[in-house]
């Protein structure tokens, strides 16, 4: 294995910053786990199209393969390692986007998280994958008032509840071929599941491509309602959970992508006139550091003028601050719509 294996045609950020001196420094270097440059770099060999190609298999994987990982960590997220990263989940109450319900459909705020001690998903043994998923239920069963819900294993789960989870969009499937490459889909569906709230507002999958995506979701526009929600489930689970965090990087995850809040926060909203005026939306996107995915999530088309709106930066901005620059785009995404 070498630099050269890596397609003509590929982009990726991992063929960027891998000379051959990096790799010769690397190639022989493993984690305490020991997850190799070999898995890391697997995704982005496998698949031509990607555009980061690298993946962490644990915590050190961080430090191990730095001198790989820290520059596509500081042109992706614009950011330098002599900066620290500062969480803020402070509670926020914020004006009303869309009193009459007219554009956003929904409203969805994600985080990712992983445990101290344990691999990443593409390098987790079944064993230790088995022993991860009952100490995630355990705590996610201390969860009280409308936090509380039910964990379902995807291994022992009925007919019924799957065809319901599947038809509410509660389910996660298995992962794409990027993840595969990766390892993440080893032993699927063994040790997956997804917890969710009795009143459907409050998500947890488990194991998916990171051990924890803790999810606040409603069918409103309701931005302070769905990132208070997930404020208030986040410091419970930190006393049960502990998970794997850096001063510089914040919070670890499976994809360096996430890395920092691991936020995603995002809407779906309707936009007929910008439709027809993208330069405009994506100006304004742009303008508030956004970013746009298809309806149906990343990699797909726009249906029916329904866009997914969401943040674009994770690392080196606080969870609230993150908020608070969603609802201003948004603001004037909805002005811009209305005045068209």
């Amino acid at each position: 294995m070498n630099p050269s294996f890596f397609s003509k045609k590929s982009n990726c950020l991992v063929k960027k910053y891998l000379s051959l001196k990096i790799f010769n420094a690397l190639e022989h270097q493993k984690t305490d786990s020991g997850f190799t440059l070999a898995q890391a770099i697997n995704s982005g060999i496998k698949n031509s199209d990607s555009s980061i190609g690298v993946y962490a298999g644990d915590a050190q994987s961080y430090k191990t393969f730095s001198l790989l990982f820290d520059p596509i960590i500081c042109e992706y997220h614009e950011f330098s390692k002599n900066k620290k990263h500062k969480p803020d989940i402070s509670r926020l109450i914020l004006p009303s986007l869309d009193p009459e319900e007219k554009y956003i459909r929904s409203t969805r705020i994600r985080v990712a998280r992983n445990l101290k001690g344990f691999s990443f998903p593409c390098h987790i043994s079944l064993s230790q994958r088995r022993k991860l998923e009952k100490k995630i239920v355990s705590a996610l069963d201390r969860l009280k008032d409308d936090l509380r819900g039910k964990y379902y294993s995807f291994e022992s789960i009925d007919e019924k509840e799957l065809k319901r989870l599947k038809k509410e969009n509660l389910w996660f499937q298995k992962g794409d071929r990027f993840q595969d490459a990766a390892g993440i889909n080893s032993d699927f569906p063994k040790c997956r599941g997804i917890f969710h709230s009795f009143d459907k507002r409050f998500m947890v999958w488990v194991n998916e491509e990171d051990h924890l995506r803790i999810i606040s979701l409603e069918r409103t526009s309701d931005i302070s309602s769905v990132y208070n929600r997930l404020s208030r489930a986040l410091p419970t689970l930190n006393q049960n959970l502990d998970f794997s965090r850096d001063k510089t990087y914040g919070y670890l995850t499976s994809c360096p992508t996430n890395i920092g809040t691991s936020m995603r926060a995002g809407v779906h909203i309707r936009l007929e006139k910008l439709e027809r005026n993208k330069d405009l939306l994506h100006d304004l996107v742009r303008t508030y550091n956004l970013q746009i995915r298809g309806t149906g999530g990343e990699k797909t088309k726009i249906r029916h003028a329904v866009f997914d709106i969401s943040n674009r930066q994770r690392l080196g901005i606080s969870e609230s601050r993150i908020i608070q620059n969603l609802h201003n785009g948004l603001l004037a995404i909805i002005k811009a719509e209305q005045n068209l």
